[in-house]
């Protein structure tokens, strides 16, 4: 599932193309698009230029000289970037085909999509209800806001209205690395426990950024996951695992105590 550092990645791309005329929108299968036609879309774009895209959590906002193109990867969605000739993939949703090439949306399960604004203040208004972006949280921001809630750990993490950019693979390592079961109400952090989570997740976040993904590594939980059976790269003690909010939750439970 693209998570705040895959929408970055995707930003990235998008920023490379910025400032070219968007000779065409060929909205390959509208099941994607979002409180917008193909045809408007279309008309809307044709002509103008993508300025200075930015990423607000999972969001990518992109606008276009008045018009804001807003996207939401869902859990398969990608935006990449192919040479006019390059083939299309089967799962290639919308294309926007510039001077030298085309950015090209894709999406397999097609759970959210492309939402078109017909200005800032309008895309601003599609966003206001997340919270605020994992990477501005200060260590006083998310000291007040997992004290705010009732909730367990991960489930605060992962809440979008909360902190917005966090996802399944994301909480997870943040709250291994910071040696917090992800269980434990969130509200029941210790200051110095805060510090600690605080610190993961910006290590996490920074290292991920570069990558442009969670990256794999056998020394990090991510890395382990998927392996069978699944042991802590830490300590080797097997890992736990049960589903939370409908997300598979894996935490070690030597490394991780506490929480139910």
């Amino acid at each position: 599932m693209p998570e705040l550092p895959d929408v970055e990645g995707f930003r990235r791309v998008l920023a490379e193309h910025t400032g070219e005329p968007i000779a065409s929108v060929s909205v390959l299968d509208p099941g994607v698009l979002r409180g917008v036609t193909a045809r408007r879309l279309s008309t809307s774009l044709r002509g103008h230029r993508f300025e200075e895209p930015h990423r607000h959590g999972k969001w990518l906002l992109a606008p276009a000289q008045g018009p804001v193109v807003l996207l939401h990867f869902g859990m398969t969605g990608s935006l990449t970037w192919h040479p006019s000739d390059d083939p299309r993939h089967r799962h290639d949703r919308v294309v926007w085909a510039l001077p030298d090439g085309e950015l090209r949306f894709r999406d397999m399960r097609k759970l959210q999509g492309v939402h078109l604004a017909s200005n800032s203040k309008e895309a601003d208004e599609t966003v206001e209800n997340l919270g605020p972006d994992a990477l501005d949280l200060s260590r006083d921001d998310l000291t007040a806001t997992l004290g705010a809630h009732r909730g367990r750990l991960k489930t605060t993490l992962t809440d979008q209205t909360i902190i917005a950019g966090l996802g399944n693979l994301l909480a997870d390592e943040i709250c291994w690395q910071a040696h917090l079961n992800p269980l434990r109400p969130a509200r029941d952090l210790t200051a110095p426990e805060v510090t600690t989570l605080h610190r993961a997740m910006h290590r996490v976040l920074r290292d991920s950024l570069k990558a442009e993904r969670v990256p794999p590594r056998k020394t990090w939980l991510t890395g382990a996951r998927d392996t069978q059976p699944p042991t802590c790269p830490r300590c080797g003690t097997p890992l736990k695992s049960r589903r939370l909010s409908g997300r598979r939750t894996l935490w070690c439970p030597t490394c991780q105590r506490g929480g139910a």
